[in-house]
């Protein structure tokens, strides 16, 4: 059983990678600061313009997220649904697929476990819903007033 051996000593002394040069450092607690990686590896890294743009791009994340979930949004697929319903179906499914695997890149991007990119997640959600759920950008009021204007939109 030559194959069970455990690892030469120098391998174990370099994290079982014998031919890894160095280390690079994971944060597990919350931290502050633009040095960090988001989503990719080395990305934005230590540049202060790439976090920005990695800031905003987890905001706009957040508020399609709370866009995909939308009751307008939904009630579009409605209407789709009951022009075409296996159409409405798939579109509906499709809408899910996405909303879930853009929540779920969200997700990783928190896991970054910087405290940016935490408040700019929570943010994008609050925009999101106050624009989408709670009235802001045509919530379930307007959905009503559009469906009575024009049963085919929404």
């Amino acid at each position: 059983m030559g194959g069970m051996s455990p690892p030469a000593a120098g391998a174990a002394a370099q994290g079982g990678m014998g031919a890894m040069k160095s280390m690079r450092y994971t944060h597990m607690t919350f931290f502050w600061g633009k040095n960090s990686e988001v989503l990719f590896t080395m990305w934005p890294g230590t540049r202060g313009g790439m976090y920005a743009l990695a800031l905003i791009f987890v905001f706009a994340l957040a508020v399609i997220v709370e866009f995909l979930g939308s009751r307008r949004a939904d009630a579009c697929l409605a209407a789709l649904a009951r022009r075409a319903p296996a159409a409405g179906g798939l579109a509906r499914a499709a809408v899910h697929t996405v909303r879930v695997g853009v929540a779920y890149l969200l997700m990783l991007a928190l896991m970054s476990f910087n405290g940016g990119v935490f408040l700019v997640a929570v943010a994008g959600h609050a925009a999101g819903f106050l624009a989408f759920r709670a009235g802001l950008c045509g919530g379930p009021a307007q959905v009503e007033e559009d469906r009575k204007n024009d049963p085919a939109c929404c």
